[in-house]
């Protein structure tokens, strides 16, 4: 997460999930062009980020996953990063948070449920709520959520 935070105004990368081959549990990758490897490898030691692994993917059946699933059911509308979910309903209202085995997980969904993701003030959004994984892969989910009502695209 501090890495993302460091490169993101840097480098063209994007967070995702590592291929089920190497996943090692609840972690993340980020994917990046191999020609700013260097730079990026070069930035985060200086800011003391040391990653598990650089990783090629010469072979492209590792490909990364993405985070982020959008799914309708029955009329609502489940937002999934990771193992976090947040189901908004046609008004952007909050109806249910889900996932994750977080410590921070049950505060979240007391926080954000029956509220409408437009009213939602950026101190009160997960990543500024929580403090764990969970909380930011929710914070993955509920940014596209409100990006979806905002937008009018569900």
């Amino acid at each position: 997460m501090k890495a993302e935070s460091i490169l993101k105004d840097k480098y063209k990368i994007k967070v995702v999930a590592p291929p089920v081959e190497i996943r090692e549990g609840c972690d993340l990758a980020i994917e990046y062009d191999l020609v700013d490897e260097f730079g990026i490898k070069r930035l985060l030691e200086n800011n003391n980020i040391k990653p598990l692994k650089f990783i090629p993917l010469n072979d492209y059946s590792l490909k990364p996953l993405e985070l982020v699933k959008i799914k309708e059911v029955d009329g609502f509308i489940l937002v999934r990063c990771g193992n976090m979910k947040i189901t908004i309903d046609k008004e952007g209202n909050i109806v249910n948070i889900s996932g994750g085995g977080c410590p921070d997980v049950p505060y979240l969904a007391l926080k954000l449920k029956g509220r409408n993701i437009k009213d939602i003030k950026e101190e009160e959004t997960p990543k500024n709520l929580g403090f764990t994984l969970c909380a930011y892969t929710l914070n993955k989910a509920f940014e596209k959520a409100r990006e979806l009502v905002m937008e009018n695209k569900i």
